[in-house]
């Protein structure tokens, strides 16, 4: 898929990559049925956070959970997850104590929010597994915020609720987990994808937004030179800990330079 560029802290155009990323928040369980989805609100949070000075987001990534009838969630039971880059004087406790304010005063009535803040940094490699596992268990098995709780404070991650029942907490660890497992999820906002133009060579578009690379399923990588139509929904995927623009190959015998295509939504929201 190509080289990771390396991009600078605070690159206003090409924004940051996610071996920038120094702290993930979790959020889940901030709309009811009349109201917009936590993906909404996880990309006005981070809009608060960079005007703020807080730093900047290099991706804000939607998880798929269980649907069950013993889950009490509203459409689609899906969390998200904030790939935050910190600026100068900002801790993780601050982030925790600003977003856990916010999600108070911005989450849907009736709703009931919660937040996970996670250094991944602070956590050994027992740790990264145990929350990658809870995070895949939630989309099989219906879990327990105790469960949540108790995980959270083994493994030294920020877990609080911030109204209703607070049953938020468990999808907001389990997005954590599930992003930290680098292989599940799509980026529902990444820097520069809602700007780009229609069509663009592939080393134009490497160079436009932090993705680490594109390719089709069976891993076909387009060259430097070739075309990729956009279309109107751009969003990388979360592979081996990379994000990646999944496309669809031309059809063989296409002279070179060819045209890719960007893969429809129904096969990115698989991921």
């Amino acid at each position: 898929m190509g080289p990771r560029r390396h991009r600078r802290r605070g690159d206003p155009l090409t924004g940051l990559s996610l071996a920038d990323v120094d702290v993930l928040i979790g959020i889940d369980d901030t709309d009811n049925l009349t109201s917009r989805g936590t993906g909404w609100l996880a990309q006005q949070l981070l809009a608060e956070l960079s005007e703020r000075g807080l730093g900047a987001c290099a991706g804000a990534t939607r998880h798929q959970l269980l649907r069950d009838p013993r889950i009490p969630y509203t459409s689609h039971n899906s969390d998200a997850c904030l790939a935050w880059c910190s600026g100068p004087g900002t801790t993780p406790e601050l982030l925790a104590e600003v977003v856990g304010a916010y999600l108070e005063a911005h989450s849907a009535p009736g709703s009931d929010p919660g937040l996970a803040v996670c250094v991944p940094a602070r956590l050994d490699a027992g740790a990264r597994d145990l929350l990658a596992a809870f995070g895949r268990s939630a989309q099989t098995e219906v879990l327990d915020v105790a469960d949540a709780r108790a995980l959270a404070a083994r493994v030294g991650v920020h877990l609080s609720g911030h109204g209703g029942t607070e049953d938020g907490v468990l999808g907001a660890l389990a997005g954590v987990g599930l992003h930290l497992s680098g292989a599940d999820g799509f980026f529902l906002w990444m820097p520069g994808t809602r700007r780009l133009p229609e069509r663009l060579t592939y080393a134009a578009l490497c160079d436009a937004v932090p993705i680490d690379g594109a390719a089709d399923p069976a891993g076909r990588v387009p060259a430097a030179d070739d075309l990729v139509e956009l279309g109107d929904w751009v969003r990388p995927v979360l592979r081996g800990g990379r994000a990646v623009l999944l496309l669809q190959a031309p059809p063989q015998g296409e002279r070179h330079p060819r045209t890719w295509t960007v893969a429809p939504r129904s096969v990115v929201r698989t991921f």
